[in-house]
């Protein structure tokens, strides 16, 4: 486990496996890069793969407050350690943030699987204020329940095998945080230069299909994929498919999904 200081002096710690150029794959809520396993294997045997949890998650540090910016500048800090220019692979919340650091961020490529960008009309009670009033009542497991299944499309997450064995209901707090950063987040022009490729699950969100539909439409640059068969966690389920996907794109942009 190594780490870096970010520009508020938090330390985001990060792990890195395989040997080539590199590669930073970025989790989504309620997990650690630990939850990435499955892609991550599959990339380390082309690529340099460089794993950080994110600040409030496993060994990294958090700040006093909390912002998508501290977030930003945090993916700054792991893009400014590597050599060259990486690629960037990030996950739902995860792709948000990269999504918002693109703009400054000095990388080769970057694959977006169904990032945390909502369009439109939101829910007249926001997600966030929904789950927060489940903790207030004192359960967490029901407000981390709400969460996946009204956040990311589960049906039934108490049906996953990795549930609740591999949740630390204690993320519900940054899980919190993150929603409001969504829900506050409104996509801006997007004019920067590196070649995007968006992935969205068959089965997974309405809600974040739509908003990879909107970046593809608003990022001249990008391409959109919807991959049969899977839905929101499809980096973990259908890992040996998406890392084509990735390895293909950044090989030549042009080519994936021909």
């Amino acid at each position: 486990m190594e780490t870096v200081t970010t520009a508020d002096d938090t330390e985001i710690a990060f792990e890195h496996y395989g040997d080539g150029p590199p590669l930073i794959a970025l989790h989504g809520s309620a997990a650690t890069g630990e939850s990435l396993q499955p892609i991550v294997s599959q990339l380390a045997a082309d690529y340099t793969v460089i794993v950080p949890n994110r600040r409030g998650r496993g060994a990294s540090g958090d700040g006093d407050e909390y912002s998508l910016d501290r977030e930003v500048a945090d993916l700054q800090a792991l893009v400014d350690a590597v050599d060259s220019d990486p690629v960037v692979v990030a996950h739902s919340f995860g792709g948000l943030v990269a999504l918002a650091a693109a703009p400054t961020l000095d990388i080769s490529r970057l694959v977006l699987y169904e990032p945390a960008v909502t369009v439109g009309d939101g829910a007249e009670t926001p997600l966030s204020a929904q789950v927060q009033s489940l903790v207030d009542e004192g359960t967490k497991a029901e407000a981390m329940q709400l969460f996946f299944e009204a956040g990311s499309g589960i049906p039934d997450v108490t049906a996953m095998p990795w549930w609740p064995e591999q949740i630390n209901m204690d993320w519900i707090d940054t899980v919190i945080r993150e929603l409001e950063a969504v829900e506050a987040f409104e996509l801006p022009p997007l004019d920067f230069e590196t070649p995007t490729l968006l992935l969205t699950g068959e089965h997974g969100p309405q809600h974040l299909a739509e908003g990879a539909r909107a970046v593809a439409d608003a990022h001249q640059g990008s391409r959109l994929i919807e991959i049969e068969d899977v839905g929101h966690l499809g980096l973990l389920s259908e890992p040996e498919h998406v890392a084509e996907l990735v390895t293909t794109f950044v090989d030549d942009p042009a080519a994936v999904g021909q």
